[in-house]
């Protein structure tokens, strides 16, 4: 008899966390167990993804909730097709911004820094913040359906991963790719660390572009948005071809700019727009990342004139004042002495710390940077195009495997973006002052007067005394880009890593595209000599229906959890899933959610007319199909095939409109309206077929439909009488005709 449970409607709040719950003990989502249990064969076909690592102190939002539905739909097809299917999840520390809130709370509570605590106590207690909040994210991603092997979950910062990270440093170093240099870095004033590039959130802001000249005899004048720098000029950049100063290359003048005295070198530069302002450019090589290359090419001296606290360091007026303040105190230096010709309005990219909001110095520091245009050897490469024993650099590296496709990436405007990346990369930063993180794993001796006379790099600690460790922790992306193959047990080599490794896509957002994706590319062709992944598929922004990011400032948020607690996890993911191509921004609107809960309602309520069905007539699967019900099973099997087509070509949105509009439209408008009157006749022959044939439909719908919404199909499929698998997780996947 049908399911007591059908007489109701379809309320998700009252089964979701249960059937989550059985998917676990049954220990589906471990390909380990199908093996066992013969529900995959041994040697299918592998496919694996792994997780993108949410923060472990943060909280769902709707972008990890798009990108979460769209990999479990993927991965759930994987599955039922038979495929030895590994999904890892895991966590990210995000070091900085971790630490950045136990020491405002430290702050607040005890009015304590961490040098008061000492790094040791500080470290411990952002573990125990870190790991408090764990199980709130974990527990929202499973909130989801999210299928993931959660035997395999992985940290950045546990102990597997610690020696994953301090083995690939100890490599790169000994391949001479890592090394400690003095060059110009971003550094975070707030946050008293340096910053990568790819963290940079650039501001549009209203800026003054000043002209003036750097005294009355200089020939030349300048304009910059930034005059309290040009006391730490070294030079002035004209273009090689500009004929205004091409008498001056090459000259040098000795002026005194407001208390300073500076030197400055005409040099000619083709870095130099000679369009901006009067096209001659003031060279601070210490303040400008353009600058110190230029500085570079022409071997410029290096002047710092600002400090880590965003204080002047010159003599003068200016010492240890804010720049701002020092901004405002040259220009009326300026105007007193007759020099300023210019005072104007521009709109200027002002470059911002992420995670703090602190307007960005570019200072020279000795820090640990990798080499990206350095040759090494590539002792063992999988890579198309890259041979074992080809000398090659990080960089180039890179351009070749998503060059040759080893790493498909069918999005042209991201593999164009990929590519423009690449071409301007500069040695990677990878050093960081905070405490919490993988710490650097080398090891000095110094002499009485601070110097440093014995080096020490390895996986564990030197012995014998008087070595003092790095202070500086590695940038989180560098623990990141292992994530493909750590997570399978590098440097062991594991039986996972050689059964899962390439993973089979990745789906980032597009800001990690430089951040993540591209570094993963680095380390595994380095250390493995394997691509990642085989396919990056980059998404967009989720944003609200007006198209605007969400934010506080706005009161556009957006909790999916509570999307969740009104129309069930299922309709969150068809609302997310449906209407938007893999690379554009998704537009979230409320009322699809909504809608997408009519319809899983509309899905039981289907369901529960087949099975009464069946349960009036009979129900059995050996009788004969009459012709007109042959030929509706064949239109069905028709759209598996444009439904795998589409889930091969990763049309996931396309896929699920098919779906939707075919058991909506078709199979309850038309087929089940033509289905009343033959259940209604006397024809014991026709009900039959018509109800093998209303099951054997149901049966595939739910399968299909299975990936995007899990739990109202798995619910409908316990109910089932006759079924392949006891639970639709495992399902076969419909065959096609």
């Amino acid at each position: 008899m049908m399911h007591e449970k059908f007489l109701k409607p379809y309320d998700p709040t009252a089964c979701e966390d249960a059937i989550y719950h059985t998917w676990e003990e049954s220990g589906f989502f471990n390909p380990d167990t199908c093996i066992e249990k013969g529900i995959t064969q041994k040697d299918a076909e592998s496919f694996t993804v792994t997780l993108p690592p949410p923060n472990v102190t943060g909280v769902l939002h709707l972008g990890h909730a798009y990108e979460d539905s769209l990999q479990d739909a993927l991965v759930r097809y994987a599955r039922m097709q038979g495929k030895k299917t590994l999904w890892i999840p895991g966590t990210d520390s995000a070091a900085i911004a971790t630490q950045a809130r136990v020491e405002k709370d430290i702050q607040k509570d005890e009015k304590k820094s961490r040098h008061d605590l000492g790094r040791e106590e500080l470290v411990r207690r952002v573990k125990v913040f870190a790991l408090a909040h764990e199980n709130i994210i974990v527990g929202q991603i499973k909130k989801l359906g999210a299928s993931l092997d959660w035997s395999r979950y992985a940290y950045t910062l546990d102990d597997k991963r610690y020696t994953a990270v301090m083995t690939a440093f100890k490599r790169m170093y000994d391949a001479g790719l890592i090394y400690r240099g003095y060059r110009i870095v971003n550094w975070d004033p707030k946050g008293q660390t340096t910053i990568s590039d790819d963290e940079i959130v650039y501001e549009e802001r209203k800026a003054h572009l000043y002209t003036f000249k750097y005294s009355k005899d200089f020939p030349i004048s300048i304009s910059t948005t930034r005059p309290e720098t040009k006391v730490g000029d070294t030079a002035v950049a004209v273009h090689p071809d500009d004929a205004r100063y091409k008498e001056y290359v090459g000259k040098e003048y000795d002026v005194i700019f407001c208390d300073t005295p500076i030197h400055i070198k005409i040099i000619a530069d083709t870095a130099v727009d000679p369009a901006f302002g009067t096209g001659a450019l003031g060279v601070t090589p210490a303040h400008s990342m353009i600058d110190w290359d230029m500085g570079e090419r022409h071997k410029l001296t290096v002047v710092p004139v600002i400090d880590e606290y965003a204080k002047m360091t010159v003599e003068g007026r200016l010492v240890g004042k804010k720049v701002g303040e020092a901004r405002d105190m040259v220009v009326e230096w300026l105007t007193e002495e007759g020099l300023l010709e210019k005072d104007e309005e521009v709109d200027q990219r002002v470059s911002t710390a992420e995670r703090t909001g602190a307007v960005i110095e570019p200072l020279p520091k000795l820090q640990w940077f990798m080499a990206v245009d350095k040759p090494f050897v590539m002792k063992h490469s999988e890579i198309e195009g890259i041979t074992p024993g080809t000398s090659i650099t990080l960089k180039e590296m890179m351009r070749i495997v998503v060059e040759s496709d080893a790493v498909h990436m069918p999005q042209d405007g991201f593999r164009r973006a990929y590519f423009n990346w690449i071409g301007n990369l500069h040695d990677w930063c990878i050093s960081r002052q905070i405490w919490f993180g993988h710490r650097i794993p080398v090891w000095y001796k110094k002499d009485e007067a601070g110097k440093v006379t014995a080096t020490y790099c390895d996986v564990i600690a030197p012995e014998g005394d008087g070595w003092e460790q790095e202070s500086d922790v590695l940038d989180t992306w560098f623990s990141s880009a292992l994530w493909t193959f750590s997570t399978l047990g590098w440097p062991e080599k594991t039986i996972d890593l050689t059964t899962y490794h390439p993973t089979a896509f990745m789906s980032p957002a597009y800001e990690i595209l430089n951040l993540w994706v591209s570094r993963m590319i680095l380390m595994s062709g380095f250390h493995l000599g394997q691509v990642p992944f085989k396919t990056v598929l980059i998404h967009g922004l989720v944003r609200d229906k007006q198209g605007r990011k969400f934010s506080k400032s706005l009161g556009n948020g957006i909790d999916p959890l509570d999307m969740i607690t009104k129309y069930g996890a299922d309709a969150l993911r068809m609302g997310l899933l449906i209407g938007t191509a893999i690379g554009n921004d998704v537009s979230f609107d409320e009322s699809k959610v909504k809608g997408y809960k009519l319809f899983a309602n509309k899905l039981w309520n289907v369901s529960r007319f087949v099975l009464t069905s069946a349960d009036e007539t009979g129900l059995d699967l050996t009788a004969e199909l009459h012709v007109d019900d042959q030929a509706l099973v064949n239109e069905l099997r028709t759209l598996v095939a444009d439904v795998n087509d589409d889930f091969k070509s990763f049309r996931l949105y396309l896929a699920g409109e098919k779906l939707y509009h075919y058991t909506w439209d078709t199979f309850a408008a038309e087929i089940l309206e033509t289905s009343k009157p033959i259940f209604q006749s006397d024809d014991m022959a026709r009900k039959a077929s018509r109800v093998r044939a209303l099951y054997d439909m149901l049966v595939v719908q739910l399968k299909l439909l299975h990936p995007f919404m899990p739990f109202v199909t798995e619910e409908i499929w316990s109910a089932l009488p006759e079924k392949d698998s006891e639970l639709l997780l495992v399902a076969k996947w419909p065959a096609q005709v």
